[in-house]
Parts: C-alpha cells; sequence; structure tokens
C-alpha cells in the first residue's frame, strides 16, 4: 500500500510542533543555551516548511515549493548552527541566508505552478551539504566529545548520505521514475526527518542534562573570583595526576606562591583593589604555564602550581616569568601591587603523598618569605 504523503507531512508537522515545544520549554527557558535557541529555531522551520507543502494541489500550488524548500533549507542551516555553538563558533550570516534564497530563486524559477519538482536539485544539494557540515561540526569535537554528540553526528551523517542518495537519483533517474519515487520520494523523505527529529531532540535533551552537569561539576571545582581551580578541585585533580605520574615514573615540580604584603593593600586601597591583584596575579600564572599545567587557588593570597615534567630549576624559571608577567599587569593598576614569594618541591619518580608534597613546598616557602620576600627558594621532601 502506498504512502500517503500528505498524511505523513502532517504527522512530521505534528511531530516537529509536539518535540519543539517540549524542548522550547523544558530546556532552552532554563538554559538559555545557543544550541538549544538554534535547535528550537530549526523545529519551528521544519513544522512551518512541512505544512507548507500542503499547498500542494490548491490554487496556492505555486508557493509550495518556492516558500517550503527555502524554509526547509533555513531548517537544516538551523541544525548546522545548533551544532557549530557547541564549539562556540558562530555561523556566518551570509550562508544562512545563501542556502534559503537559492533554494526559493531556483524553485521559483522552474515552473513551480506545474511542477511539483521544482528547485529539488538546488534543494537537495543544500539539505545534503548543510546538514553534512553539521555531522562534521558535532565530529569536530574531538576525542573528548561525549558519546552523545558522536550519536548525533552518526544520525545526521546518516540524513546526509540519504539526501546525497537522493540527489544523484534525481539527477540520473529523474523524479518521475519508479526507483526515485519507491527510494527516495516525499513519503520516503518525511520519514527519514521524522526518524531524524527523534533522534536529534532526545540527543539534544540527553547533551543539555549532560552540559548542566558539567557546568555543575565545573563550578564546584573553580574559584569564583580567578576561575583558578579552588583548593578542592587543584587537590582532586592533582592528586589523579600524581598517580598518573607515579605509574609512568615521570618527575615534575610543585610550585607554592604567596602574594607578599597582600594585607596592606586590602588595608590601604580596599578588597577591590585586593581583588584586581589576585585576578591580575591569575592572568601571569596562566600565562606562565602550559595548558595541561594545574594552577589552584587554595587560600585568600595563596596559589598552587603542578607541573609535569619539569624540573625544579625549570619551575624557578616559571615563578620569575610569572613575576614578570605580574609586575607587567601592574603598571595598568592605579595602585602599587605586590610582589609574590615561591617555594618549590621537586618531585621525583617516587612521588610523595600530595599534602606531603605541599607542606613541603610551604616549608619552602616560609623559608623564601624570611630571606626578604620576592624570590623562589627550592626546598625538598623525605618521599
Amino acid at each position: 500500500m502506498a504512502l500517503d504523503t500528505n498524511s505523513l507531512r502532517v504527522a512530521f508537522a505534528v511531530v516537529a510542533f509536539t518535540v519543539g515545544i517540549l524542548f522550547y520549554f523544558g530546556d532552552f527557558l532554563s538554559t538559555r543555551s545557543p544550541y538549544s535557541g538554534w535547535w528550537s529555531i530549526s523545529l519551528a522551520l521544519f513544522l512551518i516548511g512541512s505544512a507548507v507543502f500542503l499547498l500542494d494541489g490548491t490554487a496556492f500550488g505555486w508557493l509550495a515549493n518556492p516558500l517550503g524548500n527555502s524554509l526547509l533549507v533555513a531548517g537544516a542551516c538551523a541544525v548546522w548552527a545548533s551544532a557549530r555553538s557547541l564549539r562556540a563558533l558562530h555561523p556566518p550570516v551570509w550562508v544562512l541566508v545563501a542556502g534559503p534564497a537559492s533554494s526559493a530563486v531556483a524553485a521559483a524559477v522552474d515552473r513551480p505552478g506545474i511542477n511539483p519538482w521544482a528547485g529539488d536539485g538546488v534543494f537537495l544539494a543544500f539539505m545534503c551539504l548543510m546538514i553534512g557540515l553539521a555531522a562534521r561540526e558535532l565530529w569536530l569535537g574531538g576525542p573528548e566529545s561525549s558519546r552523545i554528540r558522536m550519536a548525533m553526528g552518526v544520525a545526521a551523517a546518516s540524513v546526509a548520505i540519504f539526501y546525497f542518495c537522493r540527489l544523484m537519483s534525481f539527477i540520473l533517474d529523474g523524479a518521475g521514475s519508479s526507483r526515485y519515487n519507491t527510494f527516495f520520494g516525499s513519503a520516503v523523505t518525511t520519514l527519514v526527518g521524522m526518524a531524524f527529529l527523534a533522534v536529534a531532540s532526545f540527543s539534544m535533551f540527553a547533551l543539555s542534562s549532560e552540559n548542566r552537569a558539567r557546568v555543575l561539576k565545573t563550578a564546584a571545582a573553580q574559584d569564583g573570583l580567578t576561575a583558578l581551580l579552588n583548593r578542592a578541585g587543584f587537590l582532586q585533580e592533582a592528586g589523579d595526576e600524581l598517580r598518573r605520574m607515579r605509574l609512568d615514573g615521570r618527575h615534575g615540580s610543585l610550585v607554592l606562591a604567596d602574594l607578599d604584603h597582600f594585607k596592606a593593600v586590602n588595608d590601604s586601597y580596599g578588597h577591590a583593589a585586593g581583588d584586581v591583584a589576585l585576578k591580575a596575579f591569575a592572568g601571569a600564572c596562566r600565562a606562565a604555564v602550559r595548558s595541561g599545567d594545574l594552577v589552584g587557588r587554595i587560600g585568600g593570597e595563596e596559589f598552587i602550581l603542578l607541573v609535569p615534567g619539569i624540573s625544579a630549576e625549570r619551575a624557578r624559571f616559571i615563578a620569575a616569568d610569572i613575576s614578570n608577567r605580574f609586575e607587567t599587569a601592574s603598571a595598568a593598576a592605579r595602585f602599587p601591587m605586590p610582589t609574590a614569594s615561591y617555594g618549590i618541591i621537586p618531585i621525583g619518580k617516587e612521588t610523595a603523598d600530595l599534602e606531603e608534597l605541599i607542606a613541603a613546598a610551604d616549608t619552602a616557602l616560609y623559608m623564601a618569605k624570611s630571606l626578604g620576600r620576592n624570590q623562589a627558594v627550592i626546598g625538598s621532601h623525605g618521599g
């Protein structure tokens, strides 16, 4: 029995409407995330675009393909923009406009009143391109990407391949051929679209929950003022890193830093000035270390760094670099910034307990303070 295309289009519109309402109120309003926003827009465009094709066979049939094709391509562009926003990238406006506009023009000049496949070649090419680009964006997240993103990437790639095959059949066989209508006709395409909406929307809900959990976890481990790791976050990540260093037989260094006479800054210039100094020092630390090194703020004006693969002597140079960067940042402040003292502990292949290392670094830091501050002292531990 042949599939009723109009009934499927109505079903597709109902699915898009239902999922769109649930997603908008259940996710976007609570998160306001860009990918949720773009996905809500794509669902709305797919809904309206599918409904427009119900004009086929009416006095307004000439409008169905130009408007419907452009809306569906715009929906595919929104899917791409949603996937792109997961990597914090903004979609170029011209891409969002070019695809729908080209699809509308191609259908408008292809006798849309009497040709039910008006502009389909351009329409299929853009659908394949934009959904394929969405799949690419999902895969570009790299090996750290979640399984949910990978599943979405597979789903998007499958739909892109379907549209590519449909385009090839349209070019080689023609829209009126039995093979095209059997495997790639409007009814089959509508079913594929319904399946994709269901899978992608479920994945979006799951991805949103995953991202919220990640944000909460990050917030719990992050210092609110400097955006460095807080004490609990640093101890957790440093403990894990030390275990890996022990297994791999790697060396490294632990650096404890403290701003000199920091209380005088607060007393003389106010706590706002103290906050400026803390954020400037945190920025100097971030700029001086590698991306994989750990930096945390574990006290009021006390900072800590774990630098795997770095000798104590090399860590001394890093401390000097931090102080130089901090001094440069101080030039922009309207008050004299404090200096910093450092206690450095080498970490050998037989790594000591993290708390022991911190205690040893604190002893070295105390020595730097007693020697006049604004310097680094390399200490030792018994581990």
